[in-house]
């Protein structure tokens, strides 16, 4: 299924969103100028390094390496691999935007990055592949959405049904994802490979991360009515 319209019509004009995606887009622009051995060093030394990082973890030294939980959010492995997240990003997180504040809504995207940083390396310390994608902090937004909208409808592509659109209820559509992840998470323990280059793990980290964020402030947080749908080498993936 591939969302691309919402029902809740977000107010506060969602500048730090747009921005994150033409960073994005500005990102992969410049990795198409790369060779192949230029493009792999690339991701090497900014996408994150599961090994690598939990050995920073449990011994800091300096923040060239943990710095990478913020350069892989913004490193992408194909186009397909950017717009699939782009797209994700655009539907939802405006709305989170909205309901957080600009600043709110900055701080909270690399939290949940850093959850599904955390929970990668966690099921996948000895990993040595590079993983990129901002997969695992549009999963928070996705968590947040959640809390937030559940009764919000997302009009959906499914491209089984030649593209016909369909509106469905945003709790139906997320829980099916979340579940998805989390089921092909389980499947890949005690495996030497991770099914198509995907970091589930990093994609239920940074879903459960957004998830009780919000859970916790959504008291706090002033939400929108819904409204009618509006327009709105090898490397792992997230």
């Amino acid at each position: 299924m591939i969302p691309v319209l919402d029902s809740v019509k977000a107010r506060r004009t969602p500048f730090v969103n747009v921005a994150f995606i033409a960073i994005n887009l500005a990102v992969f622009i410049y990795e198409l100028t790369l060779n192949a051995a230029d493009l792999n060093a690339f991701f090497l030394d900014y996408g994150i390094i599961p090994a690598q990082l939990d050995a920073w973890a449990s011994d800091p030294d300096g923040f060239e390496e943990s710095l990478t939980v913020v350069s892989a959010t913004f490193i992408h492995g194909g186009w397909l691999h950017l717009a699939g997240n782009m797209l994700f990003l655009w539907v939802f997180g405006d709305n989170i935007e909205d309901a957080l504040g600009h600043i709110g809504y900055f701080v909270f995207y690399f939290v949940c990055a850093v959850g599904a940083a955390a929970a990668e390396v966690a099921f996948d310390t000895s990993s040595l592949l590079p993983v990129v994608g901002a997969s695992g902090a549009v999963a928070g937004v996705l968590g947040a959405y959640l809390v937030l909208y559940p009764r919000g409808i997302i009009t959906v592509l499914v491209p089984f049904f030649f593209f016909i659109p369909f509106p469905l209820p945003a709790f139906v559509i997320i829980v099916f994802w979340f579940l998805m992840q989390l089921a092909s998470g389980v499947a890949s323990i005690g495996t030497t490979e991770v099914s198509e280059g995907i970091a589930f793990w990093a994609h239920v980290g940074g879903f459960v991360t957004g998830f009780v964020i919000l859970l916790v402030l959504r008291r706090f947080v002033k939400r929108r009515p819904y409204t009618q749908a509006r327009r709105g080498g090898r490397t792992q993936m997230w």
